[in-house]
């Protein structure tokens, strides 16, 4: 099994990749860096990886998901609601690329604020 730990300001959190073609290539990009956005309890940020919106991408997401949305070529981190969500559910702005999944409480993400600095890398 491939994880990978993501640092984003003071919170760290490990996730599991899935088997999946985008998860192969961001693992291949590891260590990665960037700067945090927030959009309702998503932080997203752009990576260095290119990649066309899978077959099986999802207009809805579950809690402590990982998602690489194309259209940003960015690396989500989902733990709640989105501005687009509606009752029940977590929703990006449009569908991403389910690439692994957080272990743990995903809501410790939930202090994080926009501009801060993240690190994804590999996991020993």
């Amino acid at each position: 099994m491939r994880r990978i730990k993501i640092t984003v300001g003071a919170v760290t959190a490990y996730a599991a990749l899935n088997e999946s073609e985008t998860a192969e290539a961001i693992w291949n990009a590891l260590p990665i860096e960037g700067r945090a956005n927030t959009w309702g309890d998503e932080i997203y940020f752009s990576i260095p990886v290119k990649l066309s919106q899978a077959p099986d991408a999802k207009e809805v997401v579950e809690l402590g998901d990982l998602g690489y949305w194309p259209p940003g070529s960015a690396f989500c981190v989902f733990f709640g609601r989105t501005p687009a969500s509606g009752p029940n559910e977590i929703r990006p702005a449009s569908p991403v690329n389910v690439f692994g999944r957080l272990e743990g409480d995903p809501t410790v993400f939930r202090g994080v604020r926009s501009g801060v600095a993240v690190k994804v890398e590999r996991a020993s």
